[in-house]
This record gives C-alpha cells, structure tokens and sequence, in this order.
C-alpha cells in the first residue's frame, strides 16, 4: 500500500459526531506526549498534517483524518497526563472505551508505547481493553531513535516478549518519526490488515 493523499475531515468529542460514511478506521492510542501526531505525519509523509497540542494532554478531540480517499485515521486523545482534573481524565477514558467496544468500523489499533521506557500501567490497561474486545492491535515502538543502536535488538525482543502474548496482537516494531525507521513496515501491515477487510 502506497498513502497518496490525507487530509483532515473533523474533530470529534463525541460518538454522534463521528463519521457515518461506513469507511475503516485505524485508530492511533497512546499517552499524552507519546508521538501520535508525528507517527500520523510521518506514515502520510506530510509535516504538519497531524498537530501536536501546545501542552500534553490538552488535545480532546478524536481527530479525523481521510487516507487515500479510502480508509481513516483516527487520532484518539491522549492519557495519563497527571495534571488534568480527574473528572476529565475519566470522561476521556469513557469516550475512548465506548469508542473501543462499540466503533464497527475500527478496524485496527495503533497502540504506541515509548521505546525507551517501560510500559505504563495505563499503557497495559489499554492492551487488556483493546485485547477484551477482540481488537486486533499493532504496538508502534515511538522515538525508536534515541535509544543506542547496540540496545535496540534487546528493547525490541523484550517488547514482543510483553506485548505478543495478547491473542490479538498484530506485532511488535520500532518506530522513528525522525529517521523514518519502522514506517514502511507499519503501512505495510496497515495495508495487508484493510486488504483482508
């Protein structure tokens, strides 16, 4: 699959709001300040296509974004950002649960967890969800690049380690907005996923 053309359709803050043209979703999960606006930005090769918010945690809003006239990415809000008032945290957890378990469209998941750490809790709570209701998932190992290259084997063996006993877990790969390491890979496996559909 080659990505030819992407262009930003909406943002959403609710489920009515959602696009109802029947189009497959690919949906990006994450925590604030992981790199989901680079990874949407440098998958369509575009450089501010995707906007990081000013401060993380401050995007709400489930963007939209037509790939190929085709399918969708859909950027979802970050969490975990400590500093927001709970209430906000929690409203957010129950758009993205809802969206999870009741999107037909959602066709496969981006769960990006940052390379040079061990992932969050919330990293692992969101693999549970999205391996509860049977969604398929690939894990995108973001700024892959600052990690040692004589490291880089060990930290991506230990991730699939961790991640691939999930059922629906797609595969495990080093991601780099900057370098551009992992992004054929990943739009391969996007490719061959929808193709199925």
């Amino acid at each position: 699959m080659k990505i030819n053309s992407a262009e930003f359709v909406l943002g959403a803050v609710n489920l009515r709001q959602l696009p109802k043209d029947g189009l497959s979703e690919v949906a990006f999960l994450g925590r604030s300040n992981v790199g989901k606006s680079s990874i949407i930005n440098k998958l369509c090769n575009r450089k501010s296509l995707a906007r990081p918010s000013s401060e993380p945690g401050k995007t709400r809003e489930m963007n939209y974004y037509l790939i190929n006239k085709e399918f969708y990415f859909v950027d979802l809000p970050g969490y975990g950002y400590a500093r927001l008032p709970e209430q906000i945290r929690s409203s957010w957890g129950k758009l993205i649960e809802q969206y999870l378990k009741s999107r037909e469209q959602l066709s496969l998941v981006l769960q990006l967890v940052d390379a040079r750490h061990e992932p969050t809790e919330l990293d692992m709570m969101m693999i549970g969800w999205l391996d509860y209701y049977e969604i398929p998932f690939l894990v995108a190992l973001t700024k892959a690049d600052k990690l040692p290259v004589s490291k880089m084997p060990r930290f991506v063996e230990t991730a699939k380690e961790t991640f691939t006993r999930f059922a629906n877990c797609t595969g495990v790969l080093p991601f780099s907005s900057i370098t551009g390491l992992g992004r054929n890979d990943v739009v391969k496996v996007i490719g061959e996923h929808l193709s199925k559909e």
